[in-house]
């Protein structure tokens, strides 16, 4: 295990880079995120065991989540509370090389795609999803997360919005928490929001709203995650605590005020679960950072023929190291599997081997 003290500043986004074996981006805040400064860090894995900072730039608002560009080496795009995105460059030390700032309020994700490698989405407490291409100085598409909201209307009123106690009494049923490219079609866009609801989009369609349920039985849902060798296959996150895996070829066009029934439910985590992520070396196992102030490494057992069962979910491993919230974790994407960054409000950033802390 390894570790690196972003001081003075909460960690909210953590990604390895594509390129390098030894890189991490780190997207932090100042005040637990709720005021100030943010610093987006990039560190370096020595071959002595050791991350050291190789660069970092200071934000004028928190950071809250980061994505190295699939395309160039040195770049990193980030999200800010300001309702900008930034892209910055390792070898521009003083500011970022671009800007945008289209959302209205805080901008929760980015990702970057990765089979169309020339754009970007990003999602907003303002309700939106909107695409990006670093060619442009304005925004290619915009996707507005309520512009079906019946269902959404039906839920709020029958379930709390959240178990957050900084959201109490806040309004968040129209917060896309997360956006992310399919990794199989560049076209589809899969996204979650305080609703509970879970998107589907196809931004080739003049309707690109192309499928929408409920999940976690209306709880927010912070997290989405596509499965990298499973196209049917998604995973959400809820703020209930949960984690529920679905067949997207299963889902029922009929609407249910406590939505579908998931192919499989991952439970552990005490407390809201904030980001999800598989694992790009094998299609049955995915990694959760929650509020408990762990990490878990899950192990989906559930089979096509066998899916109704719901059986053989478990946690296979525990990250237990972090003193406070735990907002992000990644796999490394080289060398032995098993290998994953995490980083939390504690100010830490940790590079552990999950087969080392297997339950």
């Amino acid at each position: 295990m390894l570790s690196f003290r972003t001081a003075g500043f909460s960690g909210y986004g953590v990604q390895y880079s594509p390129f390098f074996d030894n890189k991490l981006a780190v997207a932090t805040a100042a005040n637990y995120g709720l005021v100030g400064n943010g610093k987006l860090f990039v560190l370096n894995i020595t071959p002595q065991g050791e991350i050291r900072e190789e660069i970092s730039w200071m934000t004028n608002d928190s950071l809250f989540s980061t994505a190295w560009s699939e395309l160039n080496e040195n770049q990193i795009v980030t999200s800010l509370g300001d309702g900008s995105i930034k892209i910055f460059d390792t070898t521009v030390p003083n500011f970022p090389i671009l800007q945008w700032k289209e959302h209205e309020r805080e901008v929760f994700s980015v990702s970057w795609g990765l089979t169309d490698k020339t754009q970007l989405v990003s999602s907003s407490w303002d309700g939106t999803i909107k695409l990006w291409t670093p060619g442009r100085n304005q925004s290619l598409l915009t996707l507005n997360s309520a512009m079906n909201n019946d269902l959404t209307t039906k839920i709020s009123s029958a379930v709390p919005l959240s178990n957050q106690p900084q959201h109490q009494g806040i309004n968040t049923s129209h917060c896309v928490y997360s956006a992310k490219f399919s990794p199989h079609a560049p076209w589809q866009i899969i996204s979650c929001s305080g609703a509970g609801k879970v998107q589907i989009w196809d931004i080739r369609d003049r309707k690109p709203l192309q499928m929408e349920y409920v999940a976690h039985g209306g709880f927010e849902c912070l997290s989405v995650a596509p499965n990298f060798y499973k196209p049917e296959v998604i995973a959400s996150a809820g703020s209930n605590g949960s984690i529920h895996l679905w067949d997207l070829r299963l889902i029922s066009s009929t609407p249910h005020i406590r939505g579908p029934s998931p192919l499989n439910e991952l439970l552990g985590h005490q407390f809201a679960v904030r980001n999800i992520k598989f694992s790009p070396h094998n299609a049955n196992e995915l990694v959760s950072a929650s509020y408990d102030m762990s990490c878990r490494v899950w192990q989906d057992s559930s089979q096509e023929r066998a899916r109704f069962l719901n059986a053989g979910a478990a946690t296979v491993g525990i990250f237990p190291q972090h003193k406070e919230f735990v907002m992000d974790c990644d796999y490394s994407l080289w060398g032995q599997p098993g290998w994953i960054a995490s980083t939390g409000w504690d100010e830490m950033v940790y590079v552990w081997d999950s087969n080392r802390f297997r339950v």
